[in-house]
């Protein structure tokens, strides 16, 4: 198992979410913490009880779309850490609408966050890894980087992006001391429902209320639980990492009917 008592990890959407589970977690793990969120309060929120616990934290409020401020936020950390170990790029946002609908602004908004900021935080801090000879890059993608449904055009761009960058990322730093995780999680009851630019669900009606009171109905697992399944994988070292029953079922449903899944799905996403 991978040690973490005393290892630096960064940690961008750490204002709320699997973001500060994993902050929580990590910090009783016994790891210094550098934590970045585009929104100061959630991200002081998140900070505040975890100064309690004796060790180095330092808080960083950013846009991971912004590649500028994410290089310069990797030479704070390192300048004020001397150094980073676990990278977890995890910040997130959402879109639902058909792809005949969606604007381009939106678009380029949720990859500026879910692609880009996966890309600016790995290429900010990779050097600096391969450098020191030890680290380990995780990357959040999600079970919609495994399948695609109606309305999550974007989403699924994004997801499917990271999954491919993240491989790819891994199989180059073979025989490397850098380790390379992709996390794919299922429904995961946080706010990413709620603060969605929502303007249509999968059953064409535009209601972001009963959308986000339906995903809570269909998000079984919390954050708390996610990011003890994410840590548990990180330690193991794991490549790839599931987080919770919905999305080891997907993963098995698409690699079993992987040209039609998306009927069988639409049936018991219809049926939620």
């Amino acid at each position: 198992m991978q040690p973490l008592a005393g290892k630096v990890a960064v940690i961008t959407g750490a204002g709320s979410g699997i973001g500060r589970a994993l902050a929580s977690q990590l910090s009783a793990h016994g790891c210094h913490l550098a934590l970045a969120d585009i929104d100061a309060a959630s991200l002081e929120a998140t900070a505040a009880p975890l100064r309690q616990e004796g060790l180095r934290l330092s808080t960083h409020t950013l846009d991971v779309a912004d590649r500028d401020a994410m290089h310069d936020f990797a030479g704070a950390v390192l300048a004020y850490h001397g150094g980073a170990h676990l990278v977890i790029n995890n910040a997130g946002v959402a879109v639902s609408q058909t792809i005949a609908e969606l604007r381009y602004d939106d678009f380029e908004w949720l990859m500026g966050i879910n692609f880009w900021g996966v890309v600016h935080g790995t290429k900010a801090f990779l050097p600096h890894l391969l450098e020191q000879g030890e680290g380990h890059i995780v990357n959040l993608s999600s079970i919609f980087g495994i399948v695609s449904v109606p309305t999550q055009g974007a989403y699924n761009a994004s997801k499917f992006a990271v999954r491919g960058f993240t491989e790819a990322l891994r199989q180059e730093l073979s025989g490397t001391p850098i380790r390379v995780s992709c996390v794919h999680p299922g429904g995961i009851r946080t706010n990413i429902a709620r603060s969605a630019r929502f303007y249509q669900g999968v059953d064409g009606k535009r209601d972001a209320g009963k959308a986000a009171a339906r995903f809570d109905r269909l998000a079984r697992t919390s954050a708390e639980q996610a990011a003890r399944i994410i840590i548990d994988g990180i330690q193991a070292g794991r490549p790839r990492i599931l987080v919770g029953a919905d999305a080891r079922f997907l993963d098995h449903l698409q690699r079993l009917l992987p040209a039609n899944y998306p009927r069988l799905l639409g049936k018991l996403l219809n049926k939620g």
